[in-house]
């Protein structure tokens, strides 16, 4: 079953263009989506919670297309963005107050439960919070409100390790529960190989990729190798490439198959974000 189904969106601007994204978000499932600084992450995001209208195409929430998702079930959605989403004069416990005359499901205790876990004090203007701090915040009401989908925009940027730690923890243990998924845009991509099961690439406004993180890890593959190596190489079995200083970097699928073709190369299991840079930047 899908949660998120983007078939073939497209939206114009003067000066960007979404060109016929489309891309499934399972339940159960940590997505990650990721790109360079304007791909395309907030407008795809924008296109999905309904906030623009797509020139074309269509995008299906809990398979219900997303301009007509009714109110009621919006509850089932938990939005975080990367900015504190609250007049900064409230404390929490007042937000909490707020929130339960918003959200039919809201549940106080639960709420509770996430300050105390991310020792957010209930009477402190939330002002005077850190980034960190304001994060959890964000993350505590979109938790607290019996969603199944969360659906983020850059919710770790610029927050220290400890307390991104903290929150992928908390990411993790939600999709423990197989009705709940998250939908996650991010630039960190270290933190999208600790909890991703699925990873989908976006540059310059179109898709590159939708791949399963262990196949990203284990079967795909860099050879670093010299000129001539290079050329012993099928071009069909090449994804992408990049000629440096001293060797050629080169992205291929299906590790096991092409080390037994080419046993003199050698070849390493890259990161996502060395992925995302020969795709970006390789020659494919």
């Amino acid at each position: 079953m899908n949660v998120i189904e983007i078939n073939n969106i497209s939206k114009s601007y003067t000066d960007f263009q979404l060109k016929d994204v489309s891309f499934n978000v399972k339940a159960g499932t940590i997505m990650g989506f990721v790109g360079e600084n304007g791909a395309g992450k907030s407008t795809t995001i924008s296109a999905i919670l309904d906030l623009i209208q797509s020139d074309s195409g269509n995008i299906k929430i809990f398979n219900i297309p997303a301009h007509n998702f009714p109110i009621y079930k919006k509850e089932d959605i938990g939005v975080v963005f990367d900015e504190l989403q609250f007049p900064e004069i409230l404390t929490a416990e007042q937000i909490s107050k707020i929130c339960i005359k918003i959200y039919k499901n809201w549940d106080n205790s639960i709420f509770a439960s996430y300050c105390k876990r991310f020792s957010l004090p209930l009477g402190k203007p939330v002002k005077d919070f850190s980034r960190g701090m304001q994060m959890k915040l964000n993350i505590a009401v979109a938790l607290s409100h019996n969603a199944k989908l969360l659906i983020m925009d850059e919710p770790t940027s610029g927050l220290d390790p400890i307390v991104r730690d903290d929150i992928l923890d908390v990411f993790l243990d939600f999709v423990q529960n197989p009705n709940n998924s998250i939908f996650l845009s991010s630039h960190i991509t270290s933190d999208l190989e600790k909890i991703a099961d699925y990873i989908t690439f976006i540059h310059q406004g179109k898709i590159l990729m939708t791949e399963s993180k262990d196949n990203l890890i284990y079967d795909y593959s860099i050879i670093r190798c010299g000129k001539d190596d290079f050329e012993q190489i099928s071009k069909q079995e090449i994804i992408s490439f990049k000629k440096e200083t001293m060797q050629y970097s080169v992205l291929v699928k299906n590790k096991k198959k092409l080390q037994n073709k080419y046993p003199k190369l050698i070849f390493d299991n890259p990161k996502i974000d060395e992925i995302m840079l020969l795709l970006v930047k390789g020659n494919r």
